[in-house]
Formats: C-alpha cells, sequence, structure tokens
C-alpha cells in the first residue's frame, strides 16, 4: 500500500516516522499506519467528526480491504478517539511539514479560535497557521491557549518552516520587532500590519503619509460583490528617516491602504491601514499581497468551519483537538493539490464526490492495491 502526496513525497512515508502512542503490552489489535490512512480517507470522504470515521469505515471495509491488511477489522470509535487523544501533536506536525514542504509562494500567518473546544468548562484552543496563498495550502500550525499569545506560537511556527525567498504576511498581532528579525535571519522577506502596538510606529507611520504630496504616485483595485463594492487605495513610501531601518528588522518600506466600501449607495467610513515591510514594495504589491492574506480567511478559516465543521466540534480532550484539526488540514491540502479530479467542483463537491465515487478516492489518495 502506497499513498503519495505533493511532489512526489510520499504521505505515507511522512506518517511513517511517528511512534505508535499505545503500549503494546497492553494488546493492540489495529496497525496505527492504517487508523491514520482510514481517517484520512474518511475525512476526505466528507466525514467529520471521529463517529463519522468509524461508521464511514464500517461501511467501506471492502474498499479499504484493497489496501490494507485490517488483521482485526475495523477499529472501533473508541479506538480512533483514544489514538488523536494520545497522538503527538508535535510529531504530527513535524511528517505533516515535511509532507508539504517547499509548496509555498507568499506565506500568510493568522489565527483561529476552535470554538467548540471550550464547550464543557474548557478553554478553546487556539490555532495559529502558515497558508501558502498562492497555492491555497497549509504549511504549518501551533496550539497556544488564547489569542493573546500568537506572539510566543509565531515565531516556533515560523522557525520549523523554510522562508528563503518568500514573503511573510502577518496582521498586528504579529508585528514585533523580534518576528520581523526573525524572518529576516531564515532568508524571507515580510509584511506586517502595523496598528497601535507599537503606538509610536503607528503614529510615525500615520504622520508621514499625512505629509506626502498629492502627487504621490497610488494604486487603485476595487471589487463587486453582494451588492457591494470596496475600492481600495495603497501608497507606499521608503522606511528611511520614519522607521529604525538599523535594529535587525532591515525595514525598507512603509505601505498605507485606504478601503472604502459603498453598500447599496451608502458609502461606509473610509478604513486605513498601516504596513512595515523589509521588501521594496511597489503600491501594486503592496495591494496585491495585503488582499492574499486576507485569502486565508476565506480559503481556510471559513473553509473548516463550513465544510469540516470545526466550529461545531466538541472534541476538547488532551491532543484530540489539535490533532483533528491537522487532519483536516492535510485532507483540505490534497483536495488543494489534486490533479486527478478535472472537474471545477467546490471544495465540498470534491469531498462528496470522494465519498461517492470508490475510484476518484483512490485516485486523489494516490493508493496502489496489495
Amino acid at each position: 500500500m502506497e499513498m503519495m502526496g505533493t511532489n512526489g513525497a510520499c504521505l505515507m512515508s511522512c506518517l511513517s516516522e511517528l511512534d505508535d502512542p499505545r503500549q503494546p503490552s497492553n494488546g493492540t489489535l489495529h496497525d496505527f499506519q492504517e487508523i491514520l490512512v482510514i481517517a484520512i480517507a474518511a475525512m476526505l470522504s466528507d466525514s467529520d467528526t471521529v463517529e463519522d470515521i468509524a461508521y464511514w469505515a464500517r461501511k467501506k471495509e471492502a474498499w479499504l480491504r484493497r489496501f490494507l491488511v485490517l488483521k482485526n477489522g475495523i477499529p472501533s470509535e473508541e479506538t480512533f478517539l483514544r489514538i488523536f487523544r494520545v497522538l503527538d501533536p508535535k510529531q504530527f506536525e513535524t511528517a505533516f511539514r515535511r509532507w508539504v514542504s517547499g509548496v509555498v509562494g507568499t506565506l500568510a500567518v493568522d489565527g483561529k479560535t476552535v470554538r467548540g473546544s471550550g464547550s464543557g468548562g474548557e478553554t478553546a484552543i487556539h490555532m495559529v497557521s502558515a497558508f501558502a496563498t498562492e497555492r491555497g495550502v497549509v504549511l504549518g500550525q501551533e496550539k497556544v491557549v488564547a489569542k493573546s499569545n500568537e506572539i510566543t506560537a509565531i515565531p516556533e511556527l515560523l522557525q520549523a518552516l523554510y522562508l528563503k525567498g518568500h514573503r511573510v504576511t502577518i496582521d498586528a498581532m504579529g508585528c514585533q520587532k523580534a518576528i520581523a528579525a526573525q524572518i529576516v535571519a531564515q532568508k524571507g522577506d515580510y509584511l506586517l500590519a502595523v496598528k497601535g502596538n507599537p503606538p509610536t510606529l503607528h503614529a510615525a507611520i500615520q504622520k508621514a503619509f499625512a505629509n506626502l504630496s498629492g502627487e504621490q504616485p497610488w494604486h487603485e483595485h476595487s471589487e463587486r460583490s453582494h451588492g457591494r463594492r470596496v475600492t481600495q487605495f495603497a501608497w507606499v513610501a521608503p522606511a528611511e528617516g520614519v522607521v529604525n531601518t538599523r535594529d535587525g528588522s532591515a525595514c525598507k518600506t512603509i505601505g498605507c491602504i485606504v478601503s472604502q466600501r459603498v453598500v447599496a449607495n451608502k458609502v461606509a467610513e473610509a478604513e486605513w491601514r498601516y504596513y512595515i515591510s523589509s521588501s521594496e514594495l511597489s503600491a501594486a504589491d503592496l495591494a496585491l499581497s495585503t488582499r492574499a492574506h486576507w485569502g486565508i480567511e476565506n480559503r481556510l478559516h471559513w473553509v473548516l468551519d463550513v465544510s469540516f465543521g470545526e466550529e461545531g466540534s466538541t472534541l476538547r480532550k488532551d491532543n484530540a483537538p489539535q490533532n483533528l484539526s491537522l487532519l483536516k488540514k492535510i485532507v483540505l491540502n490534497l483536495i488543494r493539490l489534486d490533479t486527478t479530479d478535472k472537474t471545477k467542483a467546490s471544495l465540498r463537491l470534491k469531498r462528496k464526490g470522494a465519498a461517492w465515487d470508490d475510484e476518484l478516492r483512490m485516485n486523489m489518495l494516490g493508493l496502489t492495491p496489495l
């Protein structure tokens, strides 16, 4: 049995690096790697919960036996849950990152709270993810206890990624001197949003753009959707004289974007946003990169909630929420990187197609029969 991943790398080869978290002395009945393959195949086939995974596996046992030995049959729901509760999430994450290494471009870093994991009085987990905006795939994730702790999770996430030659975009939470310096040290470039923290930097950039000549070149972009029109105006200027460019952050450009929304002929108040970057950006570059960054909301966070039911997941014990979140991202990547399904179907329909069509599912997973 073989399962091929991106760029010729074998997903199963990467997963084989994981240690079985169970104690052999307890008399384990089911092969650890087979459990992982079943879970991935089931989630690809529109199964969002551990209960769904176990039920789908029972219904598809004959198909699974084409690729897996299944010496003791299909694992129970309790077995799947126990595996994901005790599986080392750091090892799982390391295998995942090795699988998707090389699938890059502009990297957006942002956080999302798995709200259902906070039921029963538990603290909801918050996941910070790195997202390759051009390919629409996840490159890694880090768990934090709360959104305020993103500052500590972002450096650890970045450290595990290959940043050389790539631009990293982060919202204002990540506008930290140490984070900027780390990205530069890893041979990447950054584009960081600037708000009230640090207030002196925000005020300096705001003042710089207020004093620019009206002839300063700008870039304009408009989009219409759902009865509204959003127009953005972008400006850039050299950071020299505005930002400390000799503190290790190597800042070269400051940026400003003004967004104006018109809904049903009513003009909303303009929104001003400011940025710093280690790249020598044009106004068009700034506009394109900021739009790409917000793609993480629509192409990752929204998809995980709506298409994978993450918002409603009530798993909260031990490592289960973190591991199931990563499992969903594996499946999302499999679908986004798939070249076997030539249709223009949505992600939702591709999961349904994989659920209904055994051959399509086999091809998407790259499975070969025993």
